[in-house]
């Protein structure tokens, strides 16, 4: 069906009724494999190792870390070949690609092959997750309906990750860890076969061609940087190859960035930024990502090794943060229509401080009751606000033709925070472990060691935090006159068509 009207450059038929929801349930659901991707196998990595062989801890960590460099390096890439293509063909193509990937690695019989398909997972996850959200963006319109839709994506996106260990245990323990990748498999063909029947296609139509040089250094980029944070900690921050990678990423990153100064097309136009609102919701995604990922590994570590907790048990225990994280996300819309933006991204930041701050209180006899729920519980309410009004300060504004490579840099600055956040954090907590260097035949004395070094991450972390809300409090808007600036900087009505 093709619809002509006046439009801008990037156009979508108004949708109304019950299947903009419809349309919200189905991008939900393909982000929550996206999030379910990344911790769904921490808990199954024991079970993995016996099974295939591997050699050492350092070979296993690429089960985690094949996903998060191929994702991270083409998140950018995807949102923009999302808009130039179509968002709703993007959104099936990475869906089929990581439903086949996973079923190629729940079939693996080699360490080799399990970590390849873990990589076309993550390129599958890196084409998705920009187009499900850019669909988003483009059905329900700036203001208190798409406040709504945000909170129910944060909901999904920010409890996602303790739901993956939850599922992953019980997969586990009860089927085999092959079901923790295959049970992608059914969910990716329903998806497949409803989504062409509610979702509309859009696109930039305006877009020419696409830029291949800055696709080149942003992808080489971006996956340099993510494979020197995820390599620092096994070879050392000042080896030859952590620095020249770190140099790399820095010199193509920013020839990136001048390329798209100069371009007729560029991938990444620099107009995104003119909202400050977008550079803040970036920087305080990155900083918050940081601190889930510290949250999620050190305290799944905590459970496990000091108090013996099961992988059911531990994945269990992060459902109170679940629910504070569902709870607040759907508070936060009312909240941003009352307040705006700024004073609710900065509540958000300010609990989820004294969140992270409230687990340096773990040691050898603490209990999960009085150490750790308190802290997800309040970690969670924070990160249920901050989520939802950073993903809506990070496309605030935004034409349309350029929602896919706004919703990519929303997602980029979170998997970059993700494993910036644990190199760091784990560097920290090791050094710190390194400088009370406990004796090996005192047990006592280890465990005592160990959780120290996980306090001084925690202090770490919320300063990292903190420092994120005081951009945040310095770039982003209130978000009440978005819409206004949005209708200022729309290019004039030309003529489109949209095909369904």
């Amino acid at each position: 069906m093709t619809l002509a009207g006046t439009r801008p450059a990037s156009s979508t038929p108004t949708i109304s009724g019950a299947r903009k929801w419809i349309v919200l349930g189905i991008v939900s659901i393909g982000q929550l494999m996206v999030v379910l991707d990344v911790t769904i196998m921490n808990v199954a990595l024991p079970s993995i190792q016996k099974a295939l062989g591997f050699a050492s801890g350092n070979d296993l960590q690429w089960v985690l870390n094949a996903y998060a460099l191929t994702f991270g390096g083409l998140l950018l890439l995807g949102g923009r070949v999302a808009d130039r293509f179509g968002r709703r063909l993007v959104f099936l193509v990475g869906l089929a690609i990581l439903g086949v990937a996973s079923v190629a690695g729940g079939f693996a019989e080699s360490p080799g092959l399990l970590i390849a398909a873990r990589a076309v997972q993550g390129i599958g996850g890196a084409l998705m997750s920009p187009a499900a959200l850019s669909l988003l963006t483009v059905t329900f319109p700036e203001g208190e309906e798409r406040n709504r839709a945000l909170g129910i994506w944060a909901t999904v996106a920010g409890a996602g990750g303790a739901l993956g260990l939850v599922l992953g245990g019980v997969l586990t323990d009860t089927l085999s860890w092959r079901w923790v990748l295959l049970i992608n498999a059914p969910v990716a063909v329903v998806v497949i076969l409803v989504t062409p029947i509610f979702v509309t296609e859009s696109r930039d139509e305006s877009a020419q061609s696409l830029d291949a040089a800055g696709a080149a250094t942003v992808t080489l980029g971006l996956s340099a940087l993510v494979y020197a944070l995820v390599r620092a900690n096994t070879v050392g921050w000042l080896t030859f190859e952590i620095i020249g990678l770190l140099v790399a990423a820095a010199a193509l990153l920013g020839l990136f960035v001048l390329l798209q100064a100069r371009v007729r097309n560029p991938m990444l136009p620099l107009r995104v930024f003119r909202s400050g609102s977008v550079l803040g919701a970036d920087v305080g995604m990155l900083v918050l990502s940081a601190g889930i990922v510290a949250i999620l590994f050190f305290i799944t570590l905590y459970q496990q090794q000091i108090h013996g907790f099961s992988p059911i048990r531990t994945g269990f225990s992060f459902l109170s943060m679940s629910a504070a994280v569902g709870t607040m996300a759907q508070i936060a819309p009312r909240l941003m229509d009352r307040f705006g933006l700024r004073p609710v991204v900065l509540a958000g930041l300010a609990l989820s401080i004294v969140g992270i701050l409230l687990f340096v209180r773990i040691s050898p006899h603490g209990s999960y009751a009085s150490e750790v729920l308190p802290a997800l519980i309040v970690f969670g309410a924070g990160l249920g606000l901050s989520f939802v009004s950073l993903t809506a300060a990070g496309i605030a504004g935004i034409p349309e033709e350029d929602t896919g490579v706004a919703s990519a840099l929303v997602n980029a600055a979170q998997q970059v925070g993700s494993a910036l956040g644990l190199a760091v954090l784990i560097a920290v907590s090791n050094a710190r472990f390194d400088a009370l260097n406990p004796s090996p035949r005192d047990p006592a004395a280890i465990a005592s060691a160990t959780t120290s070094g996980w306090s001084w991450a925690f202090v770490v972390g919320g300063i990292v935090i903190a420092l994120g809300a005081v951009v945040c409090a310095a770039t982003i808007g209130s978000g009440r006159d978005s819409r206004a600036a949005a209708d200022q900087s729309a290019p004039e009505p030309v003529k489109a068509s949209v095909q369904a």
